[in-house]
């Protein structure tokens, strides 16, 4: 069984948002939450949120009676930019300097652990 979630316009640019993603990529859902608690980094709160709803929406499926929060594992995180908004400051001389405030998007995949199955061996030919 899987769950998916997704957050559209998070602040903060992707490329800082994907080195967080990279770290909770694998982990249990309960244990993924916890390190992005104790992780300072701002991209961790909306992450962490967002690993959350992924993992509701998969219980909200089938009920809690069949599965647990524990139960679940962070399949896979895309991080994509989104749009990127433009101010501008003012400096001496009547110039301006652009400031780019970037966004991203976030989409979390969880699965439970009973569905994964044993990792698959390949069916190469063993050396005698």
């Amino acid at each position: 069984m899987q769950g998916h979630a997704q957050a559209k316009f998070c602040r903060g640019s992707a490329r800082k948002m994907r080195r967080v993603a990279a770290l909770v990529r694998g982990l249990p859902v309960d244990r993924a939450t916890a390190m992005l608690r104790l992780l300072p980094k701002q991209a961790a709160e909306p992450l962490g949120k967002v690993i959350a709803s992924a993992t509701a929406n998969a219980l909200s499926v089938e009920g809690t009676a069949h599965h647990k929060q524990q139960d679940f594992v962070v399949v896979d995180v895309r991080v994509d930019g989104g749009p990127i908004a433009r101010r501008f400051r003012a400096t001496g001389m009547g110039r301006a300097y652009r400031i780019r405030k970037r966004f991203c998007h976030v989409k979390v995949v969880v699965t439970d652990e009973k569905s994964q199955g044993a990792p698959r061996v390949s069916a190469a030919p063993a050396k005698a």
